[in-house]
C-alpha cells in the first residue's frame, strides 16, 4: 500500500489566524484546513492554486509565504482505510503551502466547485487547530506548525 500525494494549505490573515473548514461527509465536530491531491500531469503549486479555488473560493487573494521543507504525512485509521480513496492508499503525503489571505472574509466562497467540501469556515488561533482536527491528523497539523514556524515571517 502506498500514500496519496497530496497538498496541504496553511491560510493566514492579518490577525495571526488560520482558516479551517467543516466538511460535507462528516457528522463529527471537526474542522481542518484545505487540502486534496496533486492530479496527473500537475505540479504541487497548481494542485494548491486548484485546491483553494476549488475549496475555499479564491484564485488570487493570497500570497504564497513558503512551504514545508519536506513532505508531511499521515495515516488513515485502518477500519477506514477501505472506504477512503477505494482503498488505494493508507494514507496521505503533503506539501504544505503557507499563505497569506490580502482580502475580506466575504470572498470566501465554498460553492464555487460543483462538489463542495466544505459547509462552514472558521478563523482560528493556529495553536487550537490541532484540537479541532480529526485525531488521526493531529500530529501531522503538530508538524505543519513547527514547519511554519521555521519561516520566521
Amino acid at each position: 500500500m502506498k500514500y496519496r500525494k497530496g497538498i496541504g494549505i496553511f491560510l493566514i490573515n492579518s490577525e495571526k489566524k488560520i482558516w479551517v473548514g467543516k466538511r460535507i461527509d462528516n457528522k463529527n465536530n471537526y474542522w481542518q484546513m484545505p487540502q486534496g491531491g496533486i492530479d496527473k500531469d500537475e505540479t504541487e503549486e497548481q494542485a494548491m492554486k486548484r485546491e483553494m479555488f476549488e475549496e475555499v473560493g479564491i484564485n488570487d487573494n493570497y500570497e504564497i509565504l513558503g512551504t514545508s521543507n519536506k513532505l508531511l504525512s499521515y495515516d488513515l485509521p485502518k477500519e477506514i482505510i477501505k472506504f477512503v480513496w477505494n482503498g488505494k492508499y493508507i494514507g496521505q503525503s503533503q506539501r504544505w503551502f503557507f499563505c497569506k489571505f490580502i482580502g475580506i472574509d466575504s470572498m470566501f466562497d465554498l460553492e464555487k466547485d460543483d462538489n463542495p467540501e466544505f459547509y462552514k469556515w472558521k478563523w482560528v488561533k493556529p495553536s487550537e487547530c490541532i484540537s479541532e482536527v480529526v485525531p488521526f491528523k493531529r500530529s501531522l497539523y503538530g508538524e505543519v506548525l513547527q514547519e511554519y514556524k521555521k519561516l520566521e515571517i
